[in-house]
């Protein structure tokens, strides 16, 4: 399974960066992906930023994110990895880590943050980031 962390989900609007090259990753491997409650929180977020006469297209998006994507409960062994990391990475990106490293089903994690790319390979994740080349956030 792949982990899909808040900047992945934001792909998913319209307009965003990458938004093509993550939709046709997505599509083919949609039943292989899971994220967190913090993950949709940053997805609304991003959703919320949208001009008014697009805002109600972004929150379709949420809802439909939300009714499909599989979400993973954080549990005390996920905030000890994420208590780890902390002193290297912003808090809710060791947060997303530690769901990721934690959940015995999940060997990778999409992200387009390069510093928590960066500590997931430490931890033996690999790293989706469709539309950036592999091995962007080592440069």
């Amino acid at each position: 399974m792949i982990y899909v962390d808040g900047s992945a989900l934001c792909r998913f609007l319209p307009g965003v960066r990458y938004y093509d090259e993550w939709n046709r990753w997505i599509v083919p491997n949609v039943k292989e992906v899971a994220t967190t409650q913090l993950g949709l929180t940053e997805l609304r977020q991003a959703a919320e930023l949208y001009p008014r006469e697009s805002k109600a297209q972004a929150f379709e998006v949420v809802e439909v994110v939300r009714a499909t994507m599989p979400l993973i409960r954080f549990s005390d062994e996920n905030v000890g990895v994420s208590t780890h990391v902390a002193a290297v990475l912003k808090p809710f990106a060791a947060l997303h880590l530690g769901a990721a490293v934690t959940h015995p089903a999940i060997d990778s994690i999409a992200t387009y943050d390069a510093e928590l790319a960066r500590v997931a390979e430490l931890y033996k994740l690999h790293v989706v980031t469709p539309g950036l080349p592999d091995g962007w956030h080592n440069e």
